[in-house]
């Protein structure tokens, strides 16, 4: 029953919040005034807030101001041993430096260190969560470009990447964060500069015991679904994650800005009744992984899971296993990657649900952006599908699905998997498999769900395979790097190719894209794709060790 009030109280904040939450991100990114702070940014960088652009330029913009992140990020972690707060602590190696600064420019956030035994305080207030904000706007930017894109006609331009970057951070993820760093803050989540203390244990052995700023770090990286965490333990050490109430509100923040912005496409396109269609797709996958995740845990197969009544091994006892499971697909639906529990040790078919969340391409909700420019191409791919059953030229929207957009929308979904895969062949063929320890199939789910995590800018890990070493801190980061930017690219070139169309009416031969039915379409055509797509691996990997 706790975890059923744990599941529908959560529903009911995101239903609550949706309407007047998703308004204010619409006039937020559709305004037409700058505030005294955004217009000293823009004089600040050299732009002007009245120029539009076309997707390409856009497209340059956002990688430029990444590519410029990434060399930032690494210089700082390698002259971390000269800064202020460095804590003593020495400068971050190379092949460290390049995987960290990777991670968290791409929101991946993926961790081949220990952050309280490797980072110091400045690195990660002015350099990591630094990152975290940004990089969830850039995501959240491409999102209303493709948005713009349906909304255009006739149009080659979509905005101007600096303005959305600005007013996203600024409007929409800092005034969050500081409420929610606030309510971290009452319920226990350390909030200082201090080096740390030195005790004893209940066992009389002597621990080093670090602080720092954990609850403004916390808060971004949940609202921003960028994972990571403060501490090697993530979200299951104490300081960063005290009680239940404060893991309700983690997973809040998760979702909060996912599946809210599917209200801002509805009043973008002009019709509310299309980003209602959309956020149903999310809102059935989302239960539907969370039931199973939770199912599997609850139930889990095993001499001592069944003698305990639930798989509650690698879980926090203050959490339980709903709580423990709720975090798990919470942050694998989206590219959040933040944990609560140990990933490894869940059931082999517990373990496999996170794994099926991201390779679904992270879209129910998905990260911030992310997942509701995946969603839309999945939308563009169900009515191509329809179109070609019933023999007429697709239109989502009032656009032609023509040759040219699906081309878009399949290489987008061909991008990722592509990556895992090979990534997950090259692992083996090399032997820098990571493990000795686990064999067999859950070794392969180890490899499996290391790539799909970078790939798909998850961060989350099974953590049962050492991944620090020079092979896999380069691999993993072309991973992230290559499943990040390149359907960034993609999606920013369907949203210029659809603004330039002039929307065709809608006639007795439309798909209804705001019913049920296509509802439906949507949800299979997501599943299909998995299934075709991954089904092979994670019949030798999961599978076949949950059936053994």
């Amino acid at each position: 029953m706790a975890g059923w009030l744990f599941v529908l109280s959560l529903v009911a904040a995101l239903v609550a919040v949706y309407r007047p939450f998703g308004d204010y991100m619409y006039r937020v990114v559709t305004g037409d005034r700058h505030h005294v702070i955004e217009r000293g940014v823009h004089r600040l960088v050299g732009v002007n807030p009245a120029a539009q652009q076309s997707w390409g330029v856009y497209a340059r913009s956002a990688l430029a101001f990444s590519a410029v992140s990434i060399l930032a990020l690494y210089l700082f972690l390698r002259v971390q041993d000269r800064l202020w707060l460095s804590l003593g602590l020495p400068a971050v190696t190379d092949h460290i430096a390049w995987n960290t600064a990777v991670s968290f420019v791409t929101n991946t956030n993926w961790q081949a260190y220990s952050g309280e035994s490797t980072m110091g305080h400045l690195v990660q207030m002015a350099g990591l969560s630094v990152q975290n904000f940004v990089s969830a706007s850039v995501g959240i930017a491409v999102a209303v470009v493709l948005m713009r894109g349906f909304a255009a006609r006739n149009s080659t331009l979509l905005g101007n990447f600096w303005v959305d970057l600005t007013r996203i951070t600024l409007r929409i993820l800092l005034p969050i964060c500081v409420l929610a760093t606030l309510a971290f803050m009452v319920g226990g989540v350390v909030q200082n500069l201090s080096g740390g203390s030195d005790v004893t244990t209940l066992t009389g052995a002597a621990q080093h015991i670090t602080g720092g700023p954990v609850a403004s770090q916390e808060a971004i990286k949940e609202l921003g679904t960028n994972g990571g965490g403060f501490y090697n333990a993530n979200s299951a050490h104490p300081f960063e994650n005290p009680t239940a109430w404060t893991n309700w509100l983690q997973i809040f923040l998760i979702f909060l800005i996912p599946f809210s912005l599917p209200r801002v496409f509805g009043r973008v396109v002009g019709q509310n009744r299309q980003g209602y269609a959309i956020v149903a797709v999310m809102a059935v996958l989302a239960l539907g992984s969370i039931a199973l995740t939770a199912g599997f845990e609850n139930h889990g197969a095993g001499t001592v899971p069944e003698a305990v009544g639930a798989a509650m091994e690698g879980k926090e006892t203050r959490f339980g296993v709903t709580g423990s499971a709720v975090f798990a697909a919470a942050t694998t639906l989206t590219s959040t990657g933040a944990v609560n529990s140990f990933h490894d040790s869940y059931t082999a078919l517990g373990g496999m649900m996170p794994l099926v969340n991201m390779m679904l391409g992270e879209v129910a909700p998905g990260g911030v952006g992310s997942g509701l420019y995946g969603m839309l191409i999945l939308a563009i791919i169900t009515v191509f599908v329809a179109g070609l059953m019933v023999g007429r030229t697709p239109e989502y929207l009032g656009k032609k699905i023509r040759a040219r957009e699906i081309k878009f929308a399949a290489l987008y979904f061909l991008v990722t998997p592509a990556i895992v895969l090979s990534g997950t062949a090259a692992a083996f063929a090399t032997g820098n498999n990571g493990t000795a320890l686990n064999v067999g199939p859950h070794g392969l789910s180890e490899v499996l769900y290391a790539f799909t995590s970078a790939a798909n800018n998850n961060g989350s890990a099974f953590a049962g395979i050492t991944v620090n070493t020079g092979w896999w801190d380069i691999a993993l980061g072309l991973a992230m790097l290559l499943g990040r930017f390149l359907p960034l690219i993609l999606v920013l070139a369907l949203a210029g190719s659809l603004a330039k169309q002039q929307p065709a009416p809608e006639t007795e031969g439309t798909l209804p894209t705001h019913q049920p039915l296509f509802v439906g379409m949507v949800v299979g055509v997501t599943v299909v794709l998995v299934a075709l797509t991954f089904f092979p691996a994670l019949a030798l990997g999961p599978l076949a060790e949950g059936l053994s």
